[in-house]
């Protein structure tokens, strides 16, 4: 039997990601970072529902949206539109989103049958799959996710950390030969400017010390902990939030009520968040479910202590060290130890040099080009209609 044809020098690849945004999260800033990358070698066509990014060498398709809502029903219209406008002429399709095609997928979030059924027996577990019966939205997130994991020719299926890696397995074990872990990476700062001029450019304090926090879901991240946290603080530490989160509004009544109006600064989206890593002293992100945390490495590339949850919490964690290149929180809930971890980094500048420098080194480990070059083996492989090993 003769081997498969090699793949051409340069592919022509189809990238669905409903939002393409760097506004929209980590995954669709995942998505935008490797798609750059790989725009200079190959010929890359994005297929968006929502798109606000621009840049040379890529073609991008908008694909319609009648109806936002309910969004489950979006995401099979979605799915359907787009594996119609590429069934022909692309060498490889890869999908950011929940969909029955695409050579190569990508897996950002914690698999829907695990949040659903891991680690459930008996009467708990009927009484799940009776949910799943009695609800439409249920049956078509969870048959779009098997069909991801499906055994296919060629298939390869990214995870953005281990840890979802292990959860994926647990829940499609026939699909671990296909799966492999691409971690997010990030592009190292040049020469930026000085911490007064950023914070000047944001209007924010010059005085004092900015604790940073960037999420587009508050409540999952750990805000309510974090802003019970700062209470604790020296009256000069500030709390500055960046992203979009629907909850703003209540989040602001929250800081009001515990007499922080004053000290805690919402800047809401930000297309570049470059100025608010350049003008912080430390990142907090005390979250409570993380598949990986992007926000945690673009704030070590920036030179940032890092105040983080664990690895049973954020994936990231499990490749840090506690006290070497982060401050890591057994119970992100437990407002208490966040306020003494947070208060040992403002406090200690010796331990905050030591986070600092040994973050940015970990951050030059992990670059977009690495995560790119990754992406174009398993391209490669997939196109050429690899069978996975047994």
């Amino acid at each position: 039997m003769s081997e498969p044809e090699a793949a051409p020098a340069r592919l022509r690849v189809a990238v669905l990601n409903r939002v393409f945004s760097p506004t929209g999260g980590g995954a669709e800033s995942y998505s935008i970072r490797v798609v750059e990358q790989l725009a200079a070698r190959h010929e890359i066509h994005v297929f968006a529902q929502h798109i606000d990014h621009e840049w040379p060498g890529v073609t991008y398709h908008r694909v319609p949206r009648p109806m936002a809502k309910p969004r489950w029903i979006n995401q099979l219209w979605y799915a359907a539109w787009t594996w119609w406008a590429t069934r022909r002429g692309f060498d490889v399709v890869h999908s950011h989103e929940n969909s029955w095609h695409g050579g190569v997928q990508t897996i950002h979030v914690k698999p829907v049958r695990s949040n659903l059924l891991a680690g459930r027996s008996g009467g708990a577990l009927a009484a799940r799959w009776l949910k799943i019966a009695l609800s439409p939205r249920l049956i078509a997130n969870l048959r779009l996710e098997s069909a991801r994991f499906a055994a296919k020719r060629g298939r390869r299926i990214a995870l953005a950390s281990e840890t979802l890696r292990r959860q994926a397995v647990e829940v499609y074990p026939q699909a671990a030969p296909m799966m492999s872990v691409i971690t997010p990476g990030v592009n190292l700062p040049a020469d930026t400017p000085s911490r007064a001029e950023a914070r000047r450019s944001l209007g924010l304090p010059e005085a004092g010390a900015l604790l940073l926090f960037v999420a587009n879901d508050y409540a999952r991240k750990g805000l309510d902990a974090l802003l019970a946290a700062v209470v604790r603080l020296p009256v000069d530490a500030h709390l500055v939030v960046v992203g979009n989160a629907a909850d703003r509004l209540r989040y602001e009544e929250r800081a009001r009520t515990l007499g922080l109006a004053l000290r805690v600064h919402f800047l809401g989206a930000m297309k570049d968040v470059g100025p608010a890593y350049r003008a912080a002293t430390a990142l907090a992100h005390p979250t409570l479910d993380d598949t990986f945390a992007m926000v945690v490495l673009e704030a070590m590339a920036h030179g940032l202590p890092v105040v983080v949850s664990g690895p049973a919490h954020c994936g990231i964690s499990a490749l840090l060290e506690d006290g070497v290149n982060a401050l890591l929180l057994d119970d992100p809930r437990d407002e208490g130890q966040l306020a003494g971890a947070l208060s040992r980094v403002l406090g200690d500048a010796a331990l905050a040099e030591l986070l600092s420098a040994n973050g940015r080194l970990f951050a030059e480990q992990h670059t977009w080009e690495e995560a790119a070059r990754r992406y174009e083996e398993l391209y490669r492989l997939a196109c050429r209609g690899a069978t996975p090993p047994a």
